[in-house]
């Protein structure tokens, strides 16, 4: 018979991590383990990880659901496909737990050559707000760990010293050379956001995600139509847990990409609904992690390196906590490798 419990861990990030939404100075996630009574030495690890000012579930909500799957272990798998999926992050550690279990515990839960180290995951830098100084030098340091392509947060110190930053980089470095993305996360009012969509196309950006707030459909549609920059749809995603729902969103903005964090949206199954249906529309999309710990980082990249990506990913978030869990993952000069030789340490949560 399966067991299960479940552990609220906190990390705590080497620095602010700076959005234009406010500045995150801890993280909580929480782990759900379970077992098998006959075999109580191999456990699945699964990790739900909602963003507070992102996701609709709150940490109240995830909570409950834990104690009533580790109350009710039996109903798991029935249970994806019912309440699970109004708590999207909850509805993906059990796809985890249960795979990882499946798996013997190993935590490889996506055979491929990136599990067996030959092959790695394109990833982009992230550069976190902060003043116009430390932004500067956070943008140097990606460039010289070898990252060809490189993510800015925007809309928290002023568009001006942004655009600055970014002109700074432009002048040294080509479009043919190195990919510049943008994330606004929603920041500018509809009045701004077109003006700025042209100040950073003169700048040649790749694309800049989620330019307005989420809900703003019609002024989603517009800019979209009309854009020089090609926008990408994330925190919009967030929530649309029916089909038709995803069908109605992609259908009426058309975006030119959509940005997929599967702790929000759900999990294995709806990311690879939202990329079936980005497909068929001709829309291009990439997978974002959303500050998970190694568990959850884990998870999301062995699923995306099955699907053989080679446009830049947004994975290379493990190095941000001091006191993150040590696993195989490391991401080094513009890619995120998986090292089968080295062990996961989980004594801080699965004793």
């Amino acid at each position: 018979m399966r067991q299960a419990r479940w552990i609220e861990h906190t990390l705590h990030p080497h620095f602010e991590l700076g959005t234009s939404k406010g500045t995150i100075t801890d993280r909580t996630v929480w782990y759900l383990i379970a077992w098998d009574d006959e075999r109580p030495e191999v456990k699945g690890i699964g990790e739900a990880a909602l963003f507070p000012g992102h996701s609709k579930e709150f940490p109240a909500d995830v909570r409950l659901k834990l104690l009533e799957l580790c109350a009710h272990t039996e109903d798991w798998e029935q249970r994806l496909e019912r309440d699970l999926a109004h708590v999207p992050s909850v509805r993906f550690a059990v796809e985890q737990c249960l795979r990882d279990l499946a798996a013997g515990g190993t935590k490889v839960l996506f055979p491929s050559g990136f599990t067996l180290g030959r092959e790695a995951i394109p990833i982009n830098g992230l550069v976190w707000m902060g003043d116009k100084t430390t932004m500067a030098q956070r943008i140097r340091e990606q460039i010289e760990q070898g990252c060809t392509t490189v993510k800015m947060k925007i809309g928290a110190i002023g568009i001006d010293d942004e655009l600055d930053l970014l002109r700074d980089v432009r002048r040294r470095y080509t479009a043919d050379v190195l990919t510049l993305r943008v994330d606004a996360n929603g920041a500018f009012s509809a009045a701004e956001a077109p003006k700025v969509l042209d100040r950073l196309a003169e700048l040649q950006v790749h694309s800049i995600e989620q330019p307005v707030a989420p809900g703003l459909y019609e002024v989603m549609a517009d800019l979209c139509a009309n854009t020089p920059v090609p926008i990408a749809l994330d925190e919009d995603l967030i929530g649309l847990n029916q089909s038709d729902l995803k069908d109605d969103l992609l259908d009426h903005i058309k975006p030119q990409y959509i940005v997929i964090k599967p702790s929000l949206v759900g999990g294995f199954q709806a990311t690879q609904e939202w990329i079936d249906k980005a497909a068929q529309r001709g829309i291009g999309w990439w997978i974002t992690s959303a500050l998970e710990s190694s568990i959850g980082l884990n998870a999301i990249a062995q699923f995306t390196a099955s699907l053989g990506v080679t446009m830049p990913q947004g994975l290379g978030t493990g190095k941000v906590y001091r006191n993150n869990l040590p696993s195989p993952l490391m991401a080094e000069g513009g890619f995120l490798r998986y090292r089968p030789e080295v062990a996961w340490d989980l004594s801080t949560i699965a004793p």
